[in-house]
């Protein structure tokens, strides 16, 4: 069972052998994807993370058994990358599967990552709309969880 703090972590039960808390780019995308769902309804979504390298890269070009864009240095390019995260958000949040897909870039950088999320909704909504929902939720029931601000970081 995968669980996702803020989303689904309610539904644990002790008797569960095997539990994963999914990925960081899942734990990014699922709360806030939580959020314009309930409040607006997803119809489709596209997420695209920009994540820092990891200890599986390369740290010069070689070859990669998984395919040849891995086998490019970490710390000298900007690699497009697959990722499970769309995927996993189906799992935990069950409204959502299927309706999302995304992709990654891993970027030279020993930290940080971003998720950009466009989706489609099924309630009109304005900007302004979606920033209150976001940041009602992070100041209410996902304080802790998501964070908001409006300051130039």
């Amino acid at each position: 069972s995968m669980f996702v703090v803020g989303v689904n972590e309610h539904e644990y039960k002790p008797e569960l052998n095997i539990v994963s808390n999914a990925s960081c780019t899942t734990n990014c995308l699922a709360p806030l994807a939580k959020v314009i769902n309930d409040k607006f309804g997803i119809i489709e979504g596209l997420m695209t993370t920009v994540h820092s390298i990891t200890a599986t890269q390369k740290t010069v070009d070689g070859p990669s058994m998984k395919d040849w864009r891995g086998g490019r240095a970490a710390s000298f390019n900007i690699i497009p990358s697959s990722t499970g995260a769309a995927k996993a958000v189906g799992k935990v949040l069950p409204a959502l599967n299927g309706k999302l897909t995304g992709m990654a870039f891993r970027v030279p950088t020993v930290d940080v990552s971003v998720v950009d999320l466009t989706v489609r909704l099924e309630k009109e909504a304005t900007y302004d709309e979606i920033k209150a929902a976001v940041k009602e939720a992070s100041e209410g029931k996902l304080k802790g969880v998501i964070g908001y601000t409006e300051d130039d970081v």
